[in-house]
């Protein structure tokens, strides 16, 4: 008789434990706010007893850090699934549409949590300490682009890129708070948003925010920090 070898099981790590924690705990942002955040719920999404989770999270706080990271971590992913740094400034720009058309259509809580947790910092000094540095260096990005495309002569010579960047980051926040947006109604914010900084000088270029599929590559792109 033959006898079939016996494998382990694979044992679940703490970072795979942590990644379910904080996607149990966005989820429940998206439908109860971060008011209606408990500790007994995210574990009952986990499948684990409330100690185990303060193993992990030890405080609210901890907890508020662990999704925010997790938000972070996600914007970072797409720029290693599609590297830019090689590509012009409004090539990249391109792609920070392609990567909120994916975040809206494929991730939409991922914006949601977002918008939640900066909501809240407004009133918790605490939630602000995890989620402004994230907002200052996504404007950061967008002005960085915004700057070098007026440098290229593609956007606007009066653009003011600072401004723009925290218009870009308002709608793109807003737009994901609409019950009823819509992968039409997003090409038409986009196609404002471009038009509105487009050098009028110049004939529209090849659009990458517009390929129904973007390339995904490993890459060298620096992370968000």
């Amino acid at each position: 008789m033959s006898v079939l070898p016996i494998h382990p099981a694979k044992r679940e790590t703490s970072d795979d434990r942590r990644s379910e924690i904080a996607a149990a705990a966005r989820a429940l942002i998206v439908e109860k706010g971060v008011e209606g955040l408990r500790t007994r719920d995210i574990a009952e999404r986990v499948g684990i007893n409330v100690a185990t989770l303060h193993y992990h999270v030890p405080t609210k706080e901890a907890l508020i850090e662990l999704v925010a990271d997790s938000l972070r971590d996600a914007f970072i992913q797409q720029t290693i699934d599609r590297p830019r740094a090689h590509l012009s400034a409004a090539e990249r720009m391109d792609l920070e549409f392609v990567d909120l058309r994916e975040i809206v259509l494929e991730r939409a809580e991922i914006m949601l949590v977002f918008s939640e947790l900066m909501e809240r910092g407004r009133r918790d000094e605490r939630i602000a300490e995890a989620i402004l540095p994230m907002k200052r260096r996504w404007r950061e990005i967008l002005a960085g682009i915004l700057t070098e495309g007026v440098a290229d002569g593609v956007y606007r010579p009066d653009l003011d890129p600072e401004a723009f960047a925290s218009i870009m980051i308002a709608s793109f926040i807003g737009f994901c708070r609409n019950p009823q947006k819509s992968g039409a109604t997003l090409d038409r914010m986009v196609a404002e948003l471009q038009r509105a900084i487009r050098n009028p000088a110049l004939r529209p270029a090849n659009d990458l925010s517009k390929m129904v599929e973007s390339p995904r590559h490993r890459g060298d792109m620096a992370p968000l920090e």
